[in-house]
């Protein structure tokens, strides 16, 4: 017998939160729960709530996915374990210190914690793919592009994929040259320049260039809709209840 797993999202009227409402409300074997957001927002048959707080108080969701806006991700996320609510972050705007923080929340409350920076497989594909061959290359780069409505700079993917090369066991990489230079991009983990552009018409797009001895290789992913994040999405919301304590990349699910 399937088990239905109710979820709350959090960040409802935005962007990817309605298009994640959307894409649960078509599943099997997903329910909506509950949508919190503090806009006022529409769900229908479905509790539209303005916190979590409230959210919480009336509904019993068995995952929670977060997608509101940086200030409020680690306060409403951090409810969400407290509540012993296993929890999907998609949002961006978390410190180390605050996932760190989660993290003991998570270990505590027994509910699990995944931290996803892009949803897309293809992206995930890249970051791995990126991690291996900085084991063979001194010097890569990253260009980052997406729509111009983006609020963090550089995005969460990048520094994501930047911090894989950089710790990948026996990663060769080494600081860039030209780094005290504002034009030459944001240097992260010490070895990786990255390069955000924000345009009109983009939606989400990366590409990784590593430099050789007369040879340059490049790994680039583009998502060309909000739609390309959606199985990412669905596979963390069923697998999140599995994880124990806190994980940070869609990677870790990929193999479960």
């Amino acid at each position: 017998m399937s088990v239905t797993i109710d979820v709350l999202v959090t960040g409802a009227a935005g962007k990817m939160g309605a298009l994640s409402a959307r894409t649960i409300a078509a599943q099997d074997d997903l329910r909506l729960a509950a949508l919190v957001d503090p806009r006022k927002g529409d769900g229908g048959e479905v509790p539209w709530f303005k916190d979590v707080a409230s959210a919480l108080a009336l509904t019993t969701p068995a995952a929670a996915l977060e997608f509101s806006v940086p200030g409020a991700v680690y306060r409403n996320a951090a409810a969400l374990l407290d509540a012993g609510v296993p929890t999907v972050v998609g949002a961006t705007g978390l410190t180390d210190d605050q996932i760190a923080d989660l993290s003991v929340r998570a270990e505590t409350s027994g509910a699990g914690l995944v931290v996803v920076p892009n949803f897309a497989l293809g992206a995930v594909l890249l970051m791995k793919f990126a991690a291996e061959a900085a084991r063979y290359y001194e010097h890569a780069e990253i260009v980052e592009t997406h729509e111009k409505a983006k609020i963090d700079a550089p995005s969460g993917t990048s520094l994501r994929t930047a911090r894989l090369m950089a710790e990948a066991p026996g990663s060769a990489l080494q600081a860039p040259p030209g780094a005290d230079q504002p034009s030459r991009g944001l240097v992260a983990e010490g070895r990786v320049t990255i390069h955000s552009v924000r345009l009109p018409g983009a939606v989400a797009h990366q590409e990784v260039v590593f430099g050789g001895e007369d040879e340059l290789l490049t790994l680039r992913h583009d998502s060309l809709s909000r739609r390309s994040f959606m199985p990412g999405v669905l596979l963390a919301l069923r697998r999140v209840a599995g994880v124990h304590g806190a994980v940070t990349g869609l990677e870790n699910l990929l193999d479960q």
